[in-house]
C-alpha cells in the first residue's frame, strides 16, 4: 500500500508540475507575444500610412518575425496535448495552434518571400490609380476615392462601365503574386497540419471546419428568400432607368450599375429605386453638409453614442494619432480600419473620411472596434479579441442600426422624425446597404478555399470568381477574362484579411439589435429602435465585450442574445414590413436569375 501511494504521489507530482510549466509555457508565450505583436502595428501603420518601399519592407519583416515566433510557439504547445490542463490554459494552448491567418513555410527564404508578397499586394492597392486616356481628361488619374463617388453619383452607364474596368485594371498585375502567395501560404499551413489555408481559416469557429461551412450555408438559406425578392425589384427598376438593352428582364444585374465598385452595397442607387409615392426620407449627406459638420466632428458624435451607452470617452491620444482625412502629400491606405496599437489605451482609426451618411455609420463601425479593443484589454493577452471574428464587426455595425430619425432628433441632427409612414423607404434603404450584403460577404472565402484547397487553379481564377458571383449575388461581369484577376481589385483579397466574418457580423448585428432593443425597453417596430442614452442595453453590450476571447463564441452570444445559436430571423422580423411590400412589388414579375 506504501508503494502504491508513493507511486500515487510521483505521479501527482509530475502532473503537477507539467501543469505548472504548461503555465510558466503560457506566462513567457504571452508576454513575448504582446511585444512583438505591438512592434507589428506600429511597423503596420506606418505602412499603412506612408506607403513607401522602405515601410514596405519594415512591416514584412516585423510581420515575418511576428510569424515565426507564434510558430515556433505553436510547435512547442503540443508538447502539453496530452497533459489534462484547466479550461482557460487548454483554450490558450489551442488558440496559440490557431492564432494566424498566414503561416509562413520553415524555409527562411520563402518565409521572407511571402511575407515580402504580402506588403507588396496591399501597398499596390493602396496606392493604385486609374490613369484615363480620354483627351477631355487629360490623363487624369483616379484613386479608389475619386471612383467611388463616382460610382455612388454618375447615372451614366458608360461612365460607370469605364471607371469600373479602370479599377480592376489595378487588380490585373497581381495575379503572378497571388498564385505565388497561395503556393507559399499553403506550404506554411501544411507545415503547421493543416490541410491548406482555408481549413486554418475555419478552424477558428469553435466547431469543426466542415461543421462551420453548413452553418454559414444553413445562416445563408434562411435569408435567401429575402434577397432574391431586394434582388428582383432593384433589376425592374434599373431597367426602367437604364434600358431593355442594359439590364434584362431575366437573369443577373450587371455588376457597374449598383452604386458601389464591388456590388456589395446598393444604397447609393436609392434614387433610381426609390418607392413611387413614398415619404422622402431624410439624406443625412445633406443634413451633415448643411449643419458644416466635419470629419471630426463626425466621429465626436459616435463617440458620444458609445458614452451615452456608459463606455468611456476615448483617449486624448485617440485624437492626436488617428488619421481622419487623406493626405495631401503622401499616398496611404484609405480602406476604413480601427487600430489597437499597444494591445491597451492606444486606439486609433485610419480613415479618409468625407462628409456623407454613408460614412457617419462607418465611423460608428470602426469605433465599434475600438470599443471592443478597450473591453477585453484586461484579459490575458491571449484572450485579447472578440469571441469570434464576426463578433468584432458585428458591434460597430449594431450601433450604426440605432441611427434612426428618433436618434437623429435626439442629437440635433434632425428637427423632428420622419413620418411611419415612410418606412418602406426607410426600410429598402436599409437593405440595400445590409441586405445586399450577404452574398457577397459569404462568397469571397468561398472563392478563396477553393482556391487554397486547389479546386480553382490560376488558369480560372476569374471565370470561377464570376461563377460565385452569378450564384451567390445574382451579378454580372462587363467583359472579363483570364487576363484580369478581378478578386485582388477588393482591399481583403489583396491584404489575405477573411471575409466570412463580414457575412457573420451581418447576421449577429441584427441579431445584437433585437437583444438591445429588448434591453432598451423599445416600444416600437425593430427597425425604429435606438438604444442611445440606455444604460441597461450598454451593460449587457459590456458583459459580451468584456469576455474578449476568454470563451468559445456561442458562451459570449448567449450573454447578449439568450440562447448560443446565431439566428438570422432577427433580419426577417427587421425587414418584415419591407418583404411584405417586396411581394407585391413583384407580382407578375421574373424573382431570381
Amino acid at each position: 500500500m506504501r508503494i502504491l501511494l508513493s507511486l500515487l504521489t510521483v505521479t501527482i507530482a509530475l502532473q503537477a508540475q507539467t501543469v505548472q510549466e504548461a503555465k510558466a509555457f503560457l506566462d513567457e508565450a504571452e508576454a513575448t507575444l504582446l511585444k512583438q505583436a505591438n512592434f507589428v502595428s506600429r511597423a503596420q501603420w506606418l505602412q499603412s500610412t506612408y506607403i513607401n518601399p522602405d515601410s514596405e519592407m519594415q512591416a514584412a519583416l516585423a510581420n515575418e518575425q511576428y510569424i515565426g515566433i507564434v510558430k515556433d510557439y505553436a510547435r512547442k504547445a503540443t508538447r502539453f496535448d496530452k497533459v489534462k490542463l484547466p479550461d482557460d490554459m487548454a483554450r490558450k494552448m489551442m488558440l496559440l495552434k490557431i492564432g494566424l491567418t498566414l503561416v509562413t513555410p520553415e524555409d527562411k527564404a520563402q518565409a521572407t518571400e511571402l511575407t515580402q508578397l504580402m506588403a507588396k499586394m496591399e501597398s499596390a492597392y493602396g496606392s493604385g490609380k486609374y490613369c484615363r486616356d480620354a483627351p477631355q481628361d487629360k490623363g487624369r488619374c483616379l484613386d479608389l476615392q475619386d471612383i467611388t463617388l463616382i460610382m455612388a453619383n454618375s447615372r451614366d452607364p458608360k461612365e460607370l462601365l469605364d471607371v469600373w474596368q479602370g479599377w480592376h485594371k489595378v487588380a490585373r498585375p497581381l495575379k503572378t503574386d497571388y498564385k505565388r502567395f497561395v503556393e507559399l501560404g499553403n506550404k506554411g499551413a501544411r507545415e503547421i497540419g493543416f490541410k491548406d489555408m482555408g481549413a486554418m481559416w475555419r478552424s477558428k469557429y469553435d466547431m469543426p471546419p466542415d461543421a462551420f461551412a453548413k452553418e454559414l450555408d444553413r445562416l445563408w438559406e434562411q435569408v435567401r428568400p429575402l434577397y432574391v425578392s431586394l434582388h428582383a425589384y432593384v433589376r425592374t427598376k434599373l431597367r426602367e432607368k437604364y434600358g431593355a438593352a442594359v439590364v434584362p428582364e431575366k437573369g443577373p444585374i450587371p455588376a457597374h450599375l449598383l452604386g458601389n465598385m464591388w456590388a456589395q452595397s446598393w444604397d447609393n442607387v436609392y434614387d433610381v429605386v426609390e418607392p413611387k409615392g413614398a415619404t422622402k426620407t431624410y439624406d443625412l449627406t445633406s443634413i451633415l453638409k448643411q449643419k458644416k459638420i466635419d470629419e471630426l466632428e463626425m466621429v465626436r458624435y459616435g463617440e458620444r453614442f458609445f458614452q451615452s451607452l456608459g463606455f468611456a470617452a476615448l483617449p486624448k491620444t485617440f485624437y492626436q494619432r488617428s488619421l481622419f482625412t487623406k493626405p495631401q502629400d503622401r499616398e496611404v491606405v484609405c480602406h476604413a480600419s480601427a487600430w489597437d496599437v499597444d494591445n491597451d489605451e492606444d486606439l486609433r482609426i485610419k480613415m479618409c473620411i468625407q462628409v456623407t451618411g454613408e460614412e457617419f455609420s462607418v465611423i460608428h463601425h470602426e469605433l465599434g472596434h475600438n470599443i471592443y479593443q478597450r473591453a477585453y484589454r484586461k484579459q490575458p493577452f491571449l484572450f485579447r479579441d472578440s469571441a469570434n471574428d464576426g463578433f468584432h464587426e458585428a458591434v460597430g455595425d449594431t450601433i450604426a442600426l440605432s441611427i434612426t430619425p428618433e436618434y437623429l432628433v435626439q442629437v440635433g441632427l434632425l428637427d423632428k422624425a420622419t413620418d411611419p409612414s415612410g418606412d418602406i423607404g426607410l426600410l429598402l434603404k436599409q437593405a440595400l446597404a445590409k441586405v445586399s450584403f450577404l452574398p457577397f460577404g459569404l462568397m469571397i472565402d468561398q472563392w478563396r478555399w477553393k482556391v487554397y484547397s486547389g479546386e480553382i487553379t490560376p488558369e480560372n481564377y476569374n471565370q470561377k470568381w464570376w461563377e460565385l458571383r452569378r450564384k451567390y449575388q445574382g451579378v454580372d461581369e462587363p467583359g472579363r477574362s483570364e487576363a484580369d484577376f478581378d478578386p485582388a481589385a477588393k482591399y481583403h483579397v489583396a491584404a489575405n484579411v477573411p471575409y466570412t466574418r463580414y457575412f457573420l457580423a451581418h447576421i449577429l448585428q441584427f441579431q445584437f439589435h433585437r437583444s438591445l432593443s429588448q434591453a432598451a425597453g423599445c416600444k416600437t417596430p425593430l427597425h425604429r429602435c435606438s438604444i442611445y442614452n440606455s444604460k441597461e442595453a450598454g451593460a449587457k453590450l459590456d458583459q459580451m465585450l468584456s469576455m474578449g476571447l476568454s470563451k468559445p463564441w456561442p458562451v459570449a452570444l448567449e450573454a447578449i442574445t439568450g440562447k448560443p445559436e446565431m439566428d438570422a430571423t432577427a433580419i426577417k422580423d427587421y425587414f418584415a414590413p419591407l418583404q411584405k411590400w417586396l411581394d407585391q412589388e413583384n407580382k407578375g414579375k421574373a424573382v431570381g436569375w
